[in-house]
């Protein structure tokens, strides 16, 4: 199936994964920020720098151009609204954690929430963050590692391609639950291990041919296999985890990397290379063109980046929900599934048949 997408002006193919091509823009800006770490530095947990983080969103959002840059975020933001709707409930209070410029919340409909808390750690992105008329909203400037809200303070909590940047994910996720009330949703979405994958091999083969070594360039992201046994060590229940990939066409490498610079999603591990030699840049744009340059049916040449999207899903326990059944208590086994079909047909013939007596 495919469909088309208007985007600034022009029309873009949506096929099985999505494809967009990208614009290059120019940012600009500057800001100065205090420490939001809130782990020792010599902590082993301590992978990402937050203050560069947080300059390189304060940067982002301080650019002319910062809405061209949302079409990944938006494009996530719509599948997380769209999975608030398929619960049947209407929700009195939300977080919106690492808000950013409203990704999910300008799609939050006030018959699914009446009340919306916004919380970023940048100041600039949370001003600019769009809403939903009808709504309830109040804004708080608050990093995602030192959350300090009270127990039961909420019925769900979500989150837009922000978590992957945190230190202490498995403290996260126990004070989001705790911030929950009984039966409270949590919902997320978070960049998971296969993103940039192209531009990481390509920046690790064109480093180790010039030094003999290769340094990290690109972040590291959570893996899948990670975020069941994460939310259950934080008291999640009944959880959902699934996966997309987005792939998106860019004219060369460099543009790429200027986008995730526009959207604040450039580099910011602690034991980054702060620098990049041009011959290295140079060396790396070709090999990522040679390894992973595809042609559209106009000849136009693109490189793909590939951005694999996993989305969780989470319930703080609660009595009123559905249990297990006790081992067992089940009256068909597993074996027997090749031959489901006879079974309820035999279990409603003894039910008309005690009826009839």
């Amino acid at each position: 199936m495919t469909s088309k997408i208007p985007f600034h002006g022009k029309s873009w193919i949506l096929c099985g994964k999505l494809n967009l091509l990208s614009l290059r823009h120019n940012p600009n800006g500057t800001c100065n920020a205090a420490s939001t770490s809130v782990l020792p530095p010599d902590s082993p947990m301590n992978v990402f720098d937050r203050n560069a983080k947080l300059l390189q969103r304060e940067r982002a959002a301080k650019d002319a151009n910062v809405q061209l840059y949302d079409y990944i975020k938006d494009e996530v933001g719509d599948r997380l609204a769209d999975r608030i709707f398929d619960i049947k409930r209407k929700f009195d209070r939300v977080l919106d954690l690492g808000c950013g410029r409203g990704h999910v919340s300008k799609r939050i409909l006030s018959e699914s929430v009446e009340e919306l808390v916004l919380a970023d750690m940048s100041p600039s992105f949370l001003q600019q963050a769009e809403i939903t008329e009808g709504v309830r909203v109040k804004k708080e400037v608050i990093d995602e590692e030192n959350l300090s809200f009270e127990p039961d303070s909420f019925d769900m909590v979500i989150s837009c391609l922000s978590l992957h940047w945190i230190n202490d994910l498995p403290g996260c996720f126990r004070r989001i639950n705790s911030s929950l009330k009984n039966d409270g949703v949590f919902m997320a979405a978070v960049f998971g291990g296969d993103t940039l994958y192209e531009l990481r091999s390509a920046l690790q083969l064109a480093e180790f041919e010039r030094y003999g070594g290769i340094s990290p360039h690109i972040s590291p992201f959570v893996q899948i296999r990670d975020i069941g046994s994460l939310l259950t060590r934080a008291n999640f229940t009944m959880l959902t985890i699934d996966t997309d990939e987005i792939v998106i066409g860019y004219p060369s490498m460099f543009e790429l990397m200027w986008d995730l610079k526009g959207m604040a999603e450039n580099n910011a591990a602690r034991n980054r290379n702060l620098h990049l030699s041009r011959d290295t840049l140079i060396a790396a744009a070709s090999i990522y063109k040679q390894l992973y340059g595809k042609t559209k049916e106009d000849n136009t040449a693109f490189v793909p980046a590939t951005f694999q999207i996993i989305y969780m899903l989470g319930w703080k326990p609660d009595e009123s929900q559905p249990k297990p059944l006790r081992r067992g208590t089940g009256q068909v086994s597993l074996k027997d599934l090749y031959r489901l079909d006879q079974i309820v047909k035999e279990s409603k013939k003894i039910k008309l048949d005690d009826d009839d007596k």
